[in-house]
């Protein structure tokens, strides 16, 4: 048991870091922040996320958890999302889900973003490993099933490849104006696996719906948009610009997209998804 302690606390010392808050930008107005901060080896504010566990989706093999094994706060103002794989070969990993929604502003920017670095393990190391930073439609939680619900992929990642993506799933499946299950998205190089800043901003400023847009960056630099005119349906659209969504952070492992793990893939720190802040900006 000594052991076992002595290796925890020896992971988390290693792990632990310093981030800063939500910056201040000059022309937006902060509504919300997450910044993470707590003890070391501790869990995520209950005020602020729900830990969704009994999950199965996407052919992911993971079982998600509410183990501070997998989900935990760094002691530097940051959450780790561990995936591990136990003695048997099955996958554990963590996802959350923000209580806060909101719905971005007619006549108004609003913007969305997270600081998020991966772990260490080198791509041979990360086959199954799908860390993502996401926007669900608030009415998932009221019935509306997916797509019809609207997602908004701010970042996606998979298998380690130093390439995200940012996506959105709407309408119907198959097909419909996002053409599911694929969604309509872009992608953008990454330079490596340290921190790196992802935004969606909603413009909503035009007169009518139709030049609404979604834009996505990395770093501060656009890689993809979307608009109204793209959907091609006002209620669909309204979905994805017009009505509540909440955050989502998780780590899933295998699945569709990137394929189930193998032999040579690694987990534990070097295989996670670290987050410094979320927030929510509305223009000034």
């Amino acid at each position: 048991m000594f052991a076992k302690l002595l290796t925890s606390a020896l992971a988390l010392a290693v792990t632990r870091v310093s981030a800063e808050s939500a910056p201040s930008y000059s022309g937006w107005k902060n509504i919300w922040t997450e910044n993470f901060n707590g003890a070391a080896g501790s869990t995520v504010n209950s005020n602020n996320w729900n830990i969704i566990t009994g999950l199965k989706v996407n052919n992911e093999v993971e079982t998600y958890t509410t183990s501070t094994q997998n989900l935990q706060l760094s002691g530097g103002a940051t959450v780790q999302i561990v995936p591990r794989k136990d003695s048997s070969g099955a996958w554990t990993s963590a996802r959350i889900e923000s209580k806060y929604t909101f719905t971005p502003t007619a006549g108004t920017q609003t913007l969305a973003e997270a600081k998020i670095r991966f772990g260490s393990n080198p791509t041979a190391n990360k086959q199954g490993i799908w860390p993502a930073f996401w926007l669900l439609g608030n009415s998932v939680r009221n019935g509306v099933s997916w797509p019809g619900c609207g997602e908004i992929d701010v970042m996606e990642t998979v298998n380690g490849q130093l390439t995200g993506h940012g996506t959105v799933h709407c309408d119907k499946t198959p097909g419909g104006a996002c053409n599911e299950p694929n969604g309509i998205g872009g992608s953008v190089s990454l330079p490596d696996q340290s921190w790196h800043t992802w935004r969606v901003v909603w413009d909503r400023r035009a007169s009518t719906w139709t030049g609404e847009t979604l834009t996505w960056y990395l770093d501060g630099n656009k890689y993809f948009q979307v608009s109204g005119s793209t959907i091609n349906s006002q209620s669909v659209w309204n979905t994805l610009a017009a009505s509540p969504v909440y955050f989502i952070l998780n780590v899933a492992v295998g699945g569709d997209w990137p394929g189930p793990p193998n032999s040579n893939t690694l987990d534990g720190f070097g295989s996670m998804m670290e987050v410094a802040y979320v927030a929510q900006y509305i223009a000034s």
